[in-house]
């Protein structure tokens, strides 16, 4: 039996792919400081304690919220964050995708007005 060669590449291309794929709880790791930032930054401004520390409560990888044949979008870690001080805590859900220069803020968590 003879296997093509666009066949075999394709099988190549497909578990290269693959094989650089970055653990879930390595690409958490790199984006959770970012997250953790985000949030006490915010949370310092909003209570308005300089004074106000970081607690992270969880976090999780997310899947792509778009997934086709042709295009996946990033997956994203999602760091829910609590900031305390001043007599006074707050909890911010913050989402941070994957290669991105950054984390933002999903307001999930009841903290809009």
């Amino acid at each position: 039996m003879k296997t093509s060669i666009p066949s075999a590449a394709a099988l190549l291309a497909t578990l290269a792919l693959f094989g650089c794929a970055t653990p879930p709880a390595q690409v958490l790791d790199s984006m959770e400081p970012m997250a953790i930032n985000a949030a006490l930054e915010r949370g310092r401004f909003e209570l308005n304690c300089p004074a106000a520390e970081a607690a992270l409560l969880s976090r999780e990888l997310a899947q792509p919220a778009i997934e086709t044949v042709r295009f996946s979008g990033p997956q994203r870690g999602v760091f829910t964050v609590g900031i305390s001080g001043c007599g006074q805590r707050k909890t911010y859900q913050m989402i941070c995708p994957e290669g991105g220069s950054g984390c933002f803020s999903a307001d999930t968590l009841g903290n809009i007005r």
